[in-house]
């Protein structure tokens, strides 16, 4: 025991250092967009972010080696495939990166550096007072179909379909500054102008939203939210698709795989004048389960896969006579976590939504307190991670430039204080050691995951492992992830659930949808209507307190105060149960060209100028 604790407190120095070596160059990040990039901290040094005009074009300058055209790279996601191909409706990570390739936003967070750089804008101006942001978009720029992109598509992008509330809100939802949206209006063909009502520090961040081709979407939007939900749905076909992308829908079959082509007009180029991407091909096959994908990368099926636990030293080993590389890409920037539903309202059918019984067990801070104490994280690093990782405890991940690191060190697993928490409250065991509340109720609820990823499930099991030696029964459920996303935020209809969080190690504020008490994603507390948002726990309203603060504070170190502030508030109120961070190793085939993962971007970042040698 004292080996496996030695090793894993190597395990975590290793992992703040590769997270100090993300804050240690940023410990003041700014929206730099005219200014290029600075030296970047992975081993290959980019050129600078350049945009050069040609018969009237302004085409993003490839920042890498010229490559070469034709091939194609497969790629692979888990579950049943895209609910749908509209970015500006995804409510799931795999629609969302199905459908974000085929168009592009004003700026994105550059991969080497962290800093916001542009794709579809050509400079980004703050003025002085710090809330009005001039924007310029690039010339020439054209849809699919042929028709320029302007300043119109801009304002119609941000007007109607974010602030109107169309698809997914959770982009308005965390432009909200004092209860008021930012205003855009058009100052010319190319020009908008952004006006917020108070300096917003992740103003620019927040803006990296695709935009959307007006003249195709008005008359959608003109029929209603509902005609939009439903439109560039997984049934549409593929030329009905107005898109800005590097790359366009050549073929989507169902639970199979989807293929995207080049655009020939995308305008960027190399440094011998070559139009970009270089691939003919990018396809994303869907692959059940993790097993799955990896025995398709192992029969060459995959160009890339994502390797956890004993497969990293199995693939290592091998490396050296094989035809791929692995790539150590440092601590994952998403968050793995146990969530209690403690919701305590009532459906439309008057009915609530999780037994009144187990609503008193999961409002009982002593029960979370008890299952969070009880749960081996050690274990799972070492048996499901086979030891790449380190346990976690904040909702920042461990490379975050807001780590609470006192909050990272957290805690060993203690059955025995799980069970004075317990205690505390009244549980007791029977004669034949199962749990019990204090009214004599038998402590036994469903837990769920996503079926088909292993990780998660092996997580599950461990997890229900240790519940029950506290004398809990509990019943684990992976079931296909489109059905428990319907449960999470629809029905509401769950007890406990292991998921995970995306993220980012630059911006904590882009997790408002899920710590603000309506946010869309306030998982363990969902709110279906405006006005149940005044039944709330005290604690919800430090959260929402917390990050109004954030967002108006431009002072680093003042902010990051702040954010560490909310990772102890729910380390102490335990809403929502940290698991661990895995360290994120992926193989790639050495057969392509300009390869230059980061720990900010992974892998392909850079899919325009990646190319088959």
């Amino acid at each position: 025991m004292k080996k496996k604790t030695f090793l894993l407190t190597i395990i975590f120095v290793l992992v703040v250092i590769l997270a100090s070596c993300i804050r240690a160059d940023k410990p003041e990040i700014e929206n730099k967009v005219e200014n290029g990039v600075s030296e970047s901290a992975s081993a290959f040094k980019p050129l600078d972010v350049k945009i050069e005009q040609v018969d009237g074009v302004d085409y993003l300058m490839s920042r890498s080696e010229a490559g070469k055209y034709g091939g194609t790279l497969v790629v692979s996601t888990i579950g049943e495939g895209p609910k749908t191909f509209n970015p500006w409706n995804s409510k799931d990570a795999t629609s969302s990166a199905a459908s974000d390739l085929m168009f592009e936003p004003l700026v994105t967070t550059d991969a080497y550096t962290g800093e916001v750089i542009p794709r579809l804008a050509k400079s980004v101006k703050t003025l002085p007072d710090k809330k009005n942001y001039i924007i310029t978009l690039r010339k020439g720029l054209k849809w699919s179909d042929g028709k320029e992109i302007t300043a119109d598509d801009v304002v119609y992008t941000w007007d109607t379909l974010v602030f109107g509330g169309f698809g997914n809100t959770s982009t308005r939802d965390a432009m909200y500054i004092d209860g008021e949206l930012p205003v855009i209006k058009k100052l010319d063909k190319y020009t908008v102008q952004f006006t917020t009502p108070k300096p917003f520090s992740p103003f620019l961040r927040q803006i990296s939203v695709p935009i959307a081709p007006k003249h195709v979407l008005k008359p959608v939007t003109d029929k209603g939210k509902r005609a939009f939900d439903s439109f560039w749905g997984p049934s549409t076909p593929v030329n009905e698709f107005v898109t800005s992308g590097a790359f366009r829908l050549k073929e989507y079959v169902p639970a199979q795989r989807i293929v995207y082509e080049r655009n020939p007009n995308y305008p960027m180029l190399d440094s011998k004048g070559q139009k970009l991407p270089y691939l003919d091909k990018y396809i994303m096959l869907i692959v059940g389960d993790l097993n799955n994908e990896l025995l398709k990368f192992k029969s060459k099926e995959l160009d890339i896969v994502s390797l956890r636990g004993s497969n990293v030293s199995i693939f290592k080993e091998k490396e050296h006579d094989s035809d791929y590389k692995i790539y150590n890409l440092g601590p994952d920037t998403g968050t793995l976590y146990l969530a209690f539903n403690m919701n305590t309202r009532k459906n439309d059918k008057g009915q609530y939504y999780v037994n009144p019984i187990k609503q008193k067990w999961f409002a009982d801070k002593n029960f979370r307190y008890a299952v969070d104490y009880a749960i081996d994280r050690e274990n799972m690093v070492f048996n499901v991670a086979s030891g790449v990782g380190a346990p976690l405890y904040t909702p920042e991940p461990l490379s975050s430039i807001y780590l609470n690191e006192n909050i990272a060190k957290g805690h060993p697993q203690d059955l025995q204080r799980a069970k004075e928490y317990l205690k505390a409250s009244g549980f007791y065991l029977d004669k034949n050691g199962k749990l019990h509340d204090k009214d004599g109720n038998k402590v036994e609820f469903d837990l769920y995951t996503n079926a088909g990823n292993t990780e998660r499930e092996s997580v599950g099991v461990m997890v229900k492992q240790d519940l029950e030696d506290l004398g809990m029964s509990v019943n684990f459920k992976p079931v296909e992830f489109n059905t428990l996303v319907n449960r999470l935020t629809n029905t509401l209809d769950w007890d406990v659930v292991i998921l995970g969080f995306t993220g980012s190690p630059l911006e904590p504020y882009g997790g408002k949808n899920v710590w603000y008490s309506n946010g869309t994603l306030h998982i363990f507390n969902q709110r279906t209507k405006p006005s149940e948002d005044r039944y709330r726990y005290q604690w919800e309203n430090e959260l929402n307190k917390i990050f109004d603060q954030a967002a108006l504070e431009l002072d680093f170190d003042k902010r990051k105060e702040l954010y560490e502030s909310y990772q102890k508030l729910i380390y102490d109120v335990k809403p929502i149960i940290y698991l661990y961070s895995p360290i994120r190793i992926t193989a790639v085939r050495k057969k392509f060209g300009n390869i230059h993962p980061t720990e900010l971007g992974g892998v392909t970042h850079n899919l325009e100028e990646i190319y088959l040698k």
